[in-house]
């Protein structure tokens, strides 16, 4: 269904165990879909560009969730994830400017790089207890993200995680993390204190 431009919905059959690659990308007119509890898996950019989604009902029967999932699926407001996904795979969520609510589960403990990537309507989010890394460019460019608290679970906070969140006004970075890269927190301009820990080398 690639490029299907006049596709508006789709009910997908039960018969089916996988959304496979880019299988609905840049279906510009799809507003919504019904994912049935037979899918176990929804693989690489399944619905990326699809810019009228406006919500989709994730089963917890899905375990998978590829990378760019719902790239650039700009009318995407709210996601709740199943307590079925353990890792938030690059870029999954990346361009999707009006997602301003997101629920991820303390089953999540991976959020890949560019996960949140300009999600630039998002204005808190929680991470679990259960994430040991925020990857690179994770947040950057969430300019409305004006909280954050960093679990202390979190050992390593990479290259421009947090780049361009010029809402940010402030972030306790816990005793757990022992690495911080470099531009972590560039043109975070609203960002007046940020307490490091002696842990971090």
């Amino acid at each position: 269904f690639f490029n299907c431009s006049s596709l508006e919905q789709i009910i997908i059959p039960s018969s089916l165990t996988s959304i496979e690659r880019y299988t609905f990308k840049k279906c510009t007119s799809l507003t919504q879909i019904t994912i049935p509890t037979s899918i176990t898996s929804i693989e690489e950019g399944a619905f990326s560009g699809c810019s009228l989604l406006s919500q989709i009902s994730i089963p917890s029967s899905v375990t998978s969730i590829g990378k760019g999932v719902f790239f650039e699926c700009i009318s995407l407001t709210q996601m709740e994830i199943p307590s079925s996904i353990e890792s938030i795979e690059e870029g999954v969520f990346s361009g999707c400017t009006s997602l301003a609510q997101i629920s991820i589960p303390s089953s999540v403990t991976s959020i890949g790089p560019t996960a949140f990537y300009k999600c630039s309507s998002l204005t808190q989010i929680l991470i679990p207890s259960s994430v040991e890394y925020i990857e690179v460019s994770s947040f950057s460019g969430c300019s409305s993200l004006a909280q954050i608290k960093i679990p202390s679970s979190v050992k390593s906070i990479r290259r421009y995680a947090f780049k361009e969140c010029s809402s940010l006004a402030q972030i306790i970075i816990p005793s757990s993390v022992d690495y911080i890269d470099k531009n972590v927190f560039y043109g975070c301009s609203s960002l007046t204190q940020i307490t490091i820990p002696s842990s971090v080398t």
